[in-house]
């Protein structure tokens, strides 16, 4: 039946590729109006509405127009910021097409699945992603439908059936023939690896909780106003004329620049990712790479080069060496090589045998464990000896003198009697050692898993100085001692789900690597999850990084990535707090001290605007590399963000103080010269946080110091010409410049070391 069945010529699919084209549906096209809508339609934007009702009731329309642009530039740039990072998710999802095994001009090759036209004959094997309907013509498959019906049950596929574009082959083999492409599949789009609408990390989460607890101030702050107000006579009429100043208090809390600088560092890691061999699938994976302290690593292909080779081949027959060669090498799978058919197959080319065309041939299947052929006359089985030893029970007489700890053991069976046992062994990749090293300098506890039994783990980790025990997963249990394990060995590939399960719950955030089906539901599962170079299409959809190398060291370059994305968002959040809680306290204690609130409207909203201009940019900024997992804690954060907004409080309060009784300053006056202050210290809270030395020691990047240079220029334009607030003189401005450069160095040498051990 097989031997009937061939594909097309190279001339005939291209004729069928040009008349059709590609096998793929295009993304729809990005519409920037519609998500520029869909950004005035949430929390934040909800504030902003109200804040703009409140002033247009109120008769403040200039301030109204404050907030209106204040809002309609807060939507512009989460749609523009949005279509970027689609941009780049796009760029790479792209090179995260699968491949798939064609038949053209007689020869099997492997193909971009965009290339499948109409006719082409393909093989299907476990853990295969359909990009085309296909009819199957030999074989028999079993395919997860429940990407296109939602049912969980797997579907048995028979001769002449048709499977269909997006599902997934869970067991089985065979052969197929396209039936639809593109926009005629029937999911009617090839498959997107690209995971856009994950669930937030732990990153987002926990900045969550940070402009949950900045509203708590606001509200707080704004009951103690309205209570002062009440208090000293100022009844409805003086608490209604100062709700336009309450609802900026609240404005000022709202994170209008926290989406654009995630969207802004989550792409440019991304980005930069791709280019150093890494494809990013899911974006929280950067983000959670940062407070990654365990990693499951594959031995095979990870830590030993995906590169299998026969080391020993012992003939328990009467057949030459040379026959069992050639017998073992007819049954390997020719269309879709594994790394052990490749291995026997590079042996025979190696000893110059030519090879045997089988006359029947069935692939390896997980269920019976060895894969099976026809060779002139003789029934050949390869694979496991295990699985083979059941077939020939007179077999485990036989290898007493095979050491099957010294690798991979493959078996041959010729008429169901075992005739040899292959040895063979993986070769530790050059980078291995010096890269488990630097996951370890890092705080990172590696640990291998491998399906060997315990004495080639444990040589294995032997060699690439992973110290510790390697026990059999026989023996893993509660009381197994963590802290001296390096590998665990006879490992099966649904004991991996259990093993990042367990973990996760002793509190490790876990990374994970995998290249097969079975370990798609642990590479989900998985904090980081990282299929390697050579996985399988379904777990490449699992992970939330793709490797496109052999190896650790791109691992490394994600911890990198992670930890960069951290440090920014740590000075976002960080800044967000001080500057949010050192103005609603700067309000608030000029309003009890000096019965009024030291700040013009207008200029606390151009505050607010400029001071998100510049956050926003810290997405982009210089960052250092740590050599220990992140940890967000909340507590210290907190503590750290109110005791630098204290300080600059303090000094504020007394230098309104000092305006107000020793130099005689109006009440206008002193609102433009606090809202310099409040923008100076704005900007240098950003130089404070953003780094562990002091702030004239480190630069940010490029973007960062342009946009603040700009904030402040304009700042001081403002206050000098008198626009949108009251005029202040040169001399007038240049004391508030130095009132904040010293208060940021005062501030700096106090709470450096609180900085550094953050």
């Amino acid at each position: 039946m097989e031997s009937q069945l061939h594909g097309l010529t190279a001339t005939e699919a291209a004729k069928r590729l040009e008349k059709d084209g590609p096998n793929e549906v295009p993304e729809p096209e990005f519409n920037f109006w519609k998500a520029f809508l869909s950004k005035l339609w949430n929390l934040s934007a909800w504030i902003l509405e109200a804040a703009l009702l409140l002033e247009l009731i109120l008769g403040k329309g200039i301030q109204a127009g404050f907030v209106l642009l204040m809002l309609l530039f807060a939507a512009y740039n989460g749609a523009t910021q949005k279509k970027k990072s689609r941009r780049v998710l796009n760029d790479i999802s792209h090179e995260l097409t699968p491949t798939v095994a064609v038949e053209r001009d007689g020869k099997w090759i492997k193909l971009n699945s965009k290339q499948l036209v109409v006719g082409d004959l393909i093989n299907l094997k476990r853990g295969d992603v359909l990009a085309a309907d296909v009819i199957l013509k030999s074989g028999k498959i079993t395919c997860d439908e429940s990407s296109i019906t939602g049912e969980s049950a797997p579907v048995n596929k028979q001769i002449n059936d048709t499977a269909y574009a997006g599902t997934t082959v869970v067991d089985g083999t065979g052969l197929a023939v396209v039936s639809a492409t593109g926009s005629n599949s029937r999911s009617g789009k090839t498959i997107n690896l690209i995971n856009q609408s994950a669930a937030p990390g732990h990153l987002q989460q926990l900045l969550t909780k940070i402009i949950f607890y900045l509203c708590m101030l606001s509200l707080s702050l704004t009951i103690i106003i309205i209570i002062a107000a009440f208090a000293r006579g100022e009844g409805l009429d003086g608490v209604i004329q100062m709700l336009p100043f309450l609802a900026m208090m609240f404005i000022a809390s709202i994170p209008v620049a926290m989406p654009s600088t995630f969207a802004i560092s989550n792409s440019f890691e991304a980005k930069r990712l791709s280019k150093e061999g890494v494809l990013t699938s899911d974006l929280t994976g950067i983000q959670d790479a940062a407070n990654l302290n365990l990693i499951l690593l594959d031995k095979t292909g990870t830590i030993t080069e995906n590169k299998t080779a026969v080391s020993s081949l012992t003939n328990l027959s009467s057949l030459t060496d040379s026959e069992v060669l050639q017998l073992a090498e007819a049954a390997t799978d020719k269309r879709n090589t594994s790394i052990i058919d490749e291995a026997i197959i590079d042996y025979l080319k190696k000893k110059g045998l030519a090879s045997l065309t089988p006359d029947k041939f069935t692939p390896f299947t997980s269920n019976t464990g060895y894969s099976e052929a026809l060779v002139n006359g003789k029934n050949l089985k390869l694979g496991s000896f295990k699985q083979l030893s059941l077939i020939d029970t007179q077999a485990n007489n036989q290898i007493k003198d095979i050491d099957f700890t010294a690798g991979r053991s493959v078996a041959l069976l010729v008429d169901d009697k075992l005739a040899a046992v292959f040895i063979l062994q993986d070769k530790v990749r050059d980078d291995s050692k010096a890269a488990l090293a630097e996951l370890k300098k890092r705080g990172i506890r590696p640990i291998m898993l491998t399906g060997d039994n315990q004495r080639t783990a444990a040589a294995v980790a032997k060699q690439v100085s992973l110290t510790g025990n390697v026990i059999s997963i026989h023996d893993f249990n509660e009381q197994t001692d963590l802290e001296s394990l390096a590998g665990i060995a006879d490992v099966l590939p649904e004991d991996k789900l259990k093993m990042v399960k367990f973990f996760q719950e002793k509190g490790y955030i876990v990374g994970m690597t995998g290249d097969g089906v079975n370990d798609a539901p642990a590479l989900k599962q998985a904090e980081v999850g990282i299929a390697v170079a050579n996985a399988a299409d379904v777990a490449k959809r699992s992970g939330k990084m793709v490797l496109l190398d052999d190896g650790l060291m791109p691992i490394v370059k994600i911890l990198d990535a992670g930890h960069r994305v951290y440090q920014r968002m740590t000075t976002w959040s960080l800044t967000k707090l001080s500057r949010t809680a050192e103005l609603t306290m700067i309000l608030t204690f000029g309003y009890l001290l000096f019965g009024y609130l030291p700040m013009a409207l207008n200029a606390m909203v151009i505050y607010t605007i400029m001071n998100n201009m510049v956050t926003m940019m810290i997405g982009t900024d210089n960052t250092h590399i740590t050599y220990k997992p992140e940890n967000w804690n909340i507590d210290r954060m907190a503590k750290v963000s109110m005791s630098l907004a204290s300080g600059w409080t303090i000094i504020g309060c007394l230098f309104v103080w000092f305006m107000n009784n020793k130099l005689g300053f109006s009440q206008g006056q002193v609102g433009t010269m606090v809202y310099v202050y409040c923008v100076l210290s704005a900007m240098l809270i950003v130089l404070i946080t953003r780094t562990k030395t002091y702030f004239w020691q480190s630069y940010p990047s490029r973007l960062v110091g342009t946009v603040q240079i700009i904030d402040v220029a304009l700042t001081f334009a403002l206050a000098l010409l008198g626009i949108a607030m009251t005029q202040i003189s040169l001399v007038n401005l240049g004391l508030v410049i130095v009132v904040s450069l010293v208060s940021a160095v005062i501030i700096d040498l106090i709470y450096q070391p609180v900085m550094k051990d953050r």
